[in-house]
């Protein structure tokens, strides 16, 4: 091996190295951060009311209830439509909790896809994109 092959190969080495701490930079911020989003999971509720105000359901991050408020005239009405509007209530809390979720993931996300992939990194190396659920 000859001089200038050296020299490409430790030019082609130097650019591998310095994409993989890039990659490393990557994984410590979205770890810092991933581990801040899970503090904020668990306080996390999500409040609905029903259109007629009668009910009010609290869900958390995972979309279970965590609380049902009924008011006064609901306990008045048909127990089938009370029990339509607390599910209708409930679905439309989990809805907006999945959506605050979403909104706690996205930067985390956003950088996973500005992340390289092996087969950039090493010339036919298997992409791990396909594999990656999004």
């Amino acid at each position: 091996m000859d001089r200038w092959e050296r020299e490409g190969l430790r030019a082609a080495n130097t650019g591998t190295l310095n994409q993989v701490d890039h990659m490393l930079d990557i994984l410590k911020e979205q770890q810092a951060y991933l581990k801040n989003v899970q503090e904020k999971m668990t306080t996390l509720r999500a409040t609905a009311t029903s259109t007629d105000r009668l009910v009010t359901v609290t869900v958390d991050a995972a979309g279970v209830v965590t609380e049902v408020r009924f008011d006064q005239e609901a306990l008045r009405g048909n127990a089938d439509e009370l029990g339509r509007s607390v599910a209708e209530t409930a679905r439309q809390a989990a809805a907006a909790a999945r959506g605050q979720v979403q909104e706690l993931l996205a930067p985390v996300l956003e950088s996973a896809e500005s992340m390289p992939d092996f087969s950039d990194l090493i010339p036919d190396a298997p992409s791990m994109r396909p594999h990656v659920d999004r």
